[in-house]
């Protein structure tokens, strides 16, 4: 007779595998040339001799700041044509409103099935964060994924977001609620976009510098004080180092932190981002990312000194650096409250848990250049940081 198996029997299999990403991240000028090889060089690295299927979708504002780059793409396309068979150039709209609308996604994917793309194809994003977001989240889920290289055209989107591995759009009032984590085949970074940002996006991309100093590089931050004049005055060799300096250091935490997929509960590269998201909700997009950054950089380190993790008058030398770069660290919507008398700010440390799960991660100071994680936020102290910022407006 058979013995019959215990119910409470298990057989469990333990699958494991370890997946290994590589992509290069290119520093260029004048990609589109017909002489720089970054574009072909990208797309022909792991398969040199194929002609690759390329749609390439472009920020209508980066189309209107330059009227010729549409006829350089093609140029450039038809000039190494053994190399690249472009299928289409697709203007997209750019700016939050482009992560806003839900028709959006649906949109760039009808258009990447009519285009025929498929996993051996390339769907390239020329243009600010909020593009390279929906194209990449269309291009990550379009057949499980397609090739997708960004070209950032924004100081932010080349110094932070571009460099990075989240691709995401907003649903229900909420910032980014829907997305994926999924490495680029290539990040070609070209400064001759940079040139034509008028002067207040040029700004927005540095509170995103100051923050990735803060928690990982008192060097990099003396640097950014030491050059804050020139910095204000965007002077091309100064922004460039900023934003190969900052790019490096998100790169080298992405790669090195041990959780380039958020994991877990701690969001270091999200320092000051808690209240940054909510201001961005308030104010309905007046105040850009970068100047939100700026606000919760302020924020998060006054916070940071009333808490005794930082010492007193280093709160005073990154307003300090942050007003010589130019930004305003006050809006009226700080001193929005609910019925209840709350400031409504404070609901994004719920929204922030609530993105990620898990327990409430806070990146604050210990040091200029050393983050720590703390899993709750005094009301009463964030309160005084508000009135703080307030009083130094």
């Amino acid at each position: 007779m058979l013995d019959t198996p215990s119910q409470s029997a298990e057989d469990v299999r333990l699958q494991s595998f370890g997946v290994t990403y590589e992509y290069p991240v290119v520093f260029t000028r004048d990609a589109f040339a017909l002489g720089n090889r970054c574009l072909v060089d990208a797309l022909s690295r792991r398969e040199p001799r194929k002609r690759h299927k390329c749609l390439i979708c472009v920020d209508e504002g980066v189309l209107a700041s330059l009227p010729d780059l549409a006829s350089q793409i093609e140029n450039y396309a038809a000039a190494h044509t053994g190399s690249i068979d472009l299928v289409g150039l697709v203007p997209v709209r750019g700016g939050e409103i482009c992560k806003n609308d839900p028709k959006t996604i649906p949109n760039l994917l009808e258009i990447l099935s009519q285009r025929a793309i498929d996993r051996h194809s390339f769907v390239i994003a020329v243009g600010g964060g909020a593009v390279l977001d929906a194209v990449g989240y269309a291009s990550t889920i379009f057949h499980r994924g397609v090739r997708h290289i960004r070209f950032p055209t924004t100081v932010l989107a080349q110094d932070d977001s571009g460099v990075g591995v989240k691709n995401a759009v907003n649903l229900f009032g909420l910032k980014n609620l829907i997305g994926t984590f999924a490495p680029p085949w290539a990040i070609i970074n070209d400064s001759a976009f940079v040139d034509v940002l008028p002067p207040r996006e040029k700004r927005a991309g540095m509170a995103e510098a100051v923050k990735v100093a803060l928690i990982r590089d008192g060097k990099f931050f003396e640097w950014l004080e030491a050059h804050s004049d020139a910095l204000a005055r965007f002077s091309r060799p100064h922004l460039d180092h900023l934003i190969k300096g900052s790019a490096e250091l998100h790169m080298r935490q992405i790669r090195l932190g041990g959780d380039p997929f958020e994991m877990g509960s701690a969001r270091p590269l999200d320092f000051g981002h808690w209240s940054a998201h909510k201001l961005e909700q308030l104010t309905k997009n007046q105040l850009n990312h970068g100047e939100a950054v700026a606000i919760g950089i302020a924020l998060d380190t006054r916070y940071s000194v009333l808490s005794g993790r930082l010492a007193a008058g280093e709160d005073d030398r990154v307003v300090d650096l942050l007003r010589r770069l130019g930004f305003d660290l006050w809006h009226d919507k700080l001193r929005q409250c609910d019925s209840r008398g709350m400031p409504v700010v404070l609901k994004g440390l719920a929204d922030f848990q609530e993105h990620l799960g898990g327990e409430l991660t806070i990146t604050l100071l210990a040091e200029v250049g050393r983050g720590v994680e703390v899993h709750e936020m005094d009301e009463r102290i964030v309160r005084n940081c508000i009135d703080w910022l307030e009083q130094r407006a």
